[in-house]
This record gives C-alpha cells, sequence and structure tokens, in this order.
C-alpha cells in the first residue's frame, strides 16, 4: 500500500517564494468581539443591570434651585451701577459667606449631616453681576426645595447681621466722639465765663471750632444710622414646579449598556490571547504550515452531512426521490440553489484533493485536536465512493453506527441512475410539455412491468425460471434502504464497508475515523502507516491544540496530506 509522495512539510508557497504576508484589516479587528459576542453581550447586560440596579435601587435626586441679588450697603443703595456693578461687592466673598459654616450648621441643625449638606449645596456666581444662584440636591422635591430656601435666607440673614454689628461698631465709635467734643465743649465754655479780656477772643473761637466739630460727628452719624444694611434680596425662591431630576435616567442606562459593551469588547480581545481559535485559513496555514485541501462551508451536522444530505436532501419537486449532485430539482433550493449548493461543493473538491494526493490503496486518517470527525469522515466516504471507489471506513472508538447511519441518510439522495439499491420507477408524465414554440405534444405514460426484470412468466413447461438475486445489502422496502447489519453499503459507482483498524484492508480508500488526538495517540500511529489529513473546526479549534498536534505529526515522522478547514461554530 502506498501513497503519492505528500511534498514537504513547509507551508511555502508555489513555486518557493515563501509565505505572503497577510494584511490586517478592520476586519480581523471586529472577528473577535463578533465571534466572542456572547461575553460581549453578557457583560453588557449586566452593566445594564447594574445602571438600572442603581437607577431603581438608589434614591432619587432631585435638585432644587434659588437666585439671590446681593446689593452693596451704601447710601443710596442703586449705586453705583453700569458695567462695574460686580466691584462693589466682592463676589467671591459673598461666595465664600453662602458656603461657609453658619449656613452649613444652620442646614444641618434641620437634620442632617454637615458634610452631605456640603455635598449637596452649591452656589454659583455669574461673571459681570451680583447673583448668588444657590442649588441644593435632596432626596424629595420637599426636603430640596426647603434647604435650598433656608440657605438663601440663612445666607442674607448671616450678611445682615454682619453689617449690623459693623453699622453698631461705627454708632458706638461716634457716640464716643461726640461725648469727647462735648465735654470739651463744656470746659470751653467754662472758660469763656471766667476768661479776661485777652483770652476771651480765643475761647470763643474754639468754642466754635467744637460746635462745628460737633455737627459733623452727628450729621456722620445720622447718616451711619440711617444706611439699609440689607444684602440683598431673594429674586427667585424655589418651589416644587421648579424641581429638576438630578439622576438622569435614560443617561445612566445608555451609560451602564455602552460600558458594558466596551468592557466585553476588552474581556473578548483578552480572552483570545489567552484562548486563540483558528478564525481563517490564514491562521491555519500559519499553525500548521501545512497546504488548504478546501474548506466546508456551513456546520456539518451531527448527522454527518449538513441539512439535507450531502448530495441534496429533500425531496424533489416532481415528488419522487433524486436530484441531489447528480441531477433532479430539490424543493426549496436543493444543491443547485442556496447554500446547500455551496456545501455539497466544498465536500467534493475536498474528496478530489485528498484523491489527487493519493495512490489505491491508500490509508488516510482524518485527525482532530478535541473535536469528533465524523461528519466529515462520513461526507467524504460518499464523495469518493460516488466516483467509483470501494472505500472502507474505520472507526476504533464505537461510532461506526453513527457513521453508517450518515452514509446511509447521503445514500438516499442519491438519483435511481446512480444509486443500484434503488429500484429505477418511471416518473409519469401525464401534462403536456410546453416549450417557447407552444405545445410540444402528451408523452404517453408507461405504467411499470409488474414482474421485475429478467422473471416474466415463459409459456414453456421446459424453461427455467430466472428469478433477481437478492442481496443481504438492501432491504425488501421499496426505498432499498442499506440494513445496519451489512457489510458494504452501495454508494454510486462504488461502495461503502464499515468496520475497524484491526481488519487491516488492504485494497481501496481507507479512512480512519480518529478519535481526538489531545486524549488519544492512535490516530497519529495509524497516519504513520499512511497519510494524514487534518480537520480543523473553525471558531473551535484552538492554535495551541492545532499547533500541538503539527509538532507531534512531525516529531512521529508524518507528512499530512493537508488540512480542511469547516465548521461555522463559536469558540
Amino acid at each position: 500500500m502506498a501513497d503519492a509522495p505528500p511534498g514537504s512539510w513547509s507551508a511555502d508557497a508555489v513555486g518557493g517564494g515563501g509565505t505572503p504576508a497577510r494584511t490586517v484589516t478592520l476586519t480581523d479587528l471586529f472577528r473577535v468581539p463578533a465571534h466572542r459576542i456572547r461575553l460581549v453581550g453578557a457583560v453588557a447586560a449586566v452593566g445594564l443591570l447594574a445602571a438600572l440596579g442603581y437607577v431603581l435601587v438608589m434614591p432619587s435626586a432631585v435638585t432644587a434651585s434659588a437666585v439671590v441679588a446681593v446689593r452693596p450697603v451704601v447710601t443710596d443703595a442703586f449705586t453705583p451701577s453700569g458695567a462695574a456693578a460686580d466691584r462693589a461687592v466682592n463676589m467671591n466673598v459673598e461666595s465664600g459667606i453662602a458656603t461657609g459654616t453658619e449656613v452649613v450648621q444652620r442646614l444641618a441643625s434641620e437634620g442632617g449631616d454637615q458634610r452631605e449638606v456640603r455635598d449637596a449645596l452649591e452656589v454659583e456666581v455669574p461673571t459681570g453681576g451680583q447673583i448668588l444662584r444657590f442649588s441644593y440636591t435632596g432626596r424629595s422635591a420637599d426636603d430640596a426645595v426647603r434647604n435650598v430656601n433656608l440657605a438663601a435666607q440663612t445666607y442674607l440673614d448671616v450678611r445682615r447681621t454682619m453689617y449690623e454689628k459693623q453699622r453698631a461698631e461705627m454708632l458706638k465709635r461716634y457716640d464716643e466722639s461726640i461725648v469727647e467734643v462735648d465735654k470739651q465743649r463744656q470746659i470751653l465754655q467754662r472758660r469763656i465765663v471766667s476768661a479776661r479780656d485777652g483770652s476771651l477772643d480765643a475761647a470763643i473761637a474754639e468754642l466754635g471750632g467744637s460746635n462745628n466739630q460737633l455737627t459733623q460727628l452727628r450729621s456722620a452719624r445720622t447718616e451711619i444710622a440711617a444706611v439699609d444694611v440689607n444684602p440683598g434680596w431673594i429674586t427667585q425662591s424655589a418651589e416644587n414646579v421648579l424641581v429638576s431630576s438630578g439622576r438622569h435616567i435614560m443617561l445612566y442606562v445608555l451609560a451602564g449598556l455602552l460600558g458594558g459593551a466596551l468592557l466585553g469588547v476588552v474581556l473578548a480581545f483578552a480572552w483570545e490571547s489567552a484562548d486563540r481559535r483558528v478564525r481563517s485559513v490564514h491562521d491555519g496555514r500559519d499553525v500548521t504550515g501545512l497546504p488548504l485541501l478546501g474548506t466546508v462551508r456551513g456546520r456539518l451536522s451531527g448527522g454527518g452531512v449538513p441539512s439535507g444530505g450531502l448530495f441534496g436532501g429533500g425531496v424533489p419537486s416532481g415528488g419522487v426521490p433524486g436530484g441531489g449532485v447528480f441531477g433532479g430539482r430539490l424543493s426549496g433550493g436543493g444543491l443547485f440553489g442556496g447554500r446547500r449548493k455551496v456545501v455539497d461543493a466544498d465536500i467534493r473538491y475536498v474528496a478530489m484533493a485528498i484523491a489527487e494526493r493519493v495512490r489505491e490503496p491508500a490509508r488516510v486518517a482524518l485527525l482532530t485536536t478535541r473535536e469528533d470527525p465524523s461528519a466529515i469522515t462520513a461526507s467524504l466516504a460518499v464523495a469518493l465512493a460516488a466516483t467509483g471507489r470501494d472505500v472502507y471506513v474505520a472507526d476504533d472508538s464505537g461510532r461506526l453506527e453513527r457513521l453508517r447511519a450518515a452514509v446511509l441518510a447521503d445514500r438516499e439522495h442519491l438519483p435511481a441512475a446512480a444509486n443500484p439499491a434503488r429500484p429505477i420507477v418511471p416518473k409519469p408524465r401525464g401534462a403536456d410539455s410546453v416549450s417557447d414554440t407552444g405545445v410540444i405534444g402528451q408523452v404517453p405514460t408507461r405504467r411499470p412491468s409488474p414482474y421485475p426484470f429478467g422473471s416474466h412468466p415463459s409459456k414453456d413447461p421446459d424453461a427455467t425460471l430466472t428469478l433477481p438475486r437478492t442481496s443481504l445489502n438492501t432491504t425488501a422496502s421499496g426505498m432499498g434502504t442499506v440494513g445496519n447489519n451489512a457489510d458494504e453499503v452501495p454508494v454510486g459507482a462504488g461502495g461503502v464497508r464499515f468496520g475497524t483498524w484491526r481488519q487491516r484492508v488492504t485494497t481501496g480508500v481507507v479512512l480512519f475515523n480518529a478519535p481526538p488526538s489531545e486524549a488519544d495517540e492512535r490516530g497519529v500511529a495509524v497516519a504513520r502507516q499512511g497519510s494524514a489529513v487534518i480537520v480543523v473546526e473553525q471558531d473551535r479549534t484552538r492554535q495551541s491544540d492545532l499547533r500541538r498536534l503539527a509538532e507531534r505529526l512531525r516529531a512521529a515522522g508524518v507528512t499530512p496530506l493537508g488540512f480542511v478547514l469547516t465548521g461555522s461554530g463559536r469558540g
């Protein structure tokens, strides 16, 4: 048993030019989050739930505002005016007083902690004006309104008290000065009474100066006493109808969702770096260094082939089984419509690539890392046997019945001309055939003979009766399905046999359905006696496992034919 030389182990391009450099595109950046979409979605859902929990569980916060107009304490309450009005009052000082200890203590005395009050109270000073805007964030609208109005009123009370103290001190100083001047005036009056002619004029002059000074002090005191010490007014008090929500619910929900999605993308890349999967043909070539035998687009089902079978599946539009690869139209598109056609063609191309690289008799082991290659094994067996090859499917892991069921399912979709186990029944045609030029004619309907071929009764009593030979691998049903106990399943022009590797079949093409190489070494051992094909399942096969399998084959002296990329599962 000899195989065709598989070529060198290197993955150099044809012509020995080396592996071409791979171009990284934006698609590569979106590929990892797309294949880790479940992780990204889970983390985004957690972020969304966290935001919803915060919005629903945490107490609501509302903000109330009040506006205070600050005025300078002068004789005329409306001077100075103009563009420099803010210079009449130092608004930075006023803002500090508004958030000072006295105001905070007054709010805290109504119930609350000073730290919470300081965090909830804010004072804004617009540029170029004498306005203080108080904002207080509370747990309820009533609490916010009460506290912000109390803060504004407390500021005015504190500022008025400060002005009143200042005015009282000034009035006290004026009173003391008036008393001193009045005492001097009384002394001068006594001097005038006892003065002589020489000193009388001087005493009278001093008394006039004292009277003028006393008059000025009393006038200044009158002005100080008449000053309005009101520091300002509350021009806009807070009300429940003016309260605004301090928590934007939709903003929190959107932030939680987007934040969770972003964190999920980051975790997807982190997980991908620790657990890299084979995402494309380039990854398979880079890891194994082997040529590509073909790609099977679409996930193969557990029964061995994609839905509908390798050769079409379903029932032809005429109602008679058939069609598939070799003819016929299938309902729902079949092979010649949509994804079914693509997947069937992929399997046939892989079978042709394997057949071109081996010489019969050949032994080919289908190797995987952790996956089950039964699906691709059954599909390749049917594709190879349909062209006239004798295929032997070997399995030592108890999967023969599954393989047989998959092969039988594929064989049932072969047309009658290619399937010897199915009786050829002409399709009745009772309607007129219509072409572009009109009605061609009516084709007569032929009824099938009730007698099998070669068993028509003869009128000669001495004639020998010829009966059809019955095969053990066919049943009595009209569909001609193969029994599970048969040694060989005829498929197309060839046949598929099943058994174990120990039976040492020396004819045809032997496909060994190897167990996962990470848990069993029999696949590599069988590959040493023939050839090997590595089956890589897209988005499932780990690059580390695939690299380890390639190193094991290299260490065992096995040169695989190549690798097959199949499946579209999620990693």
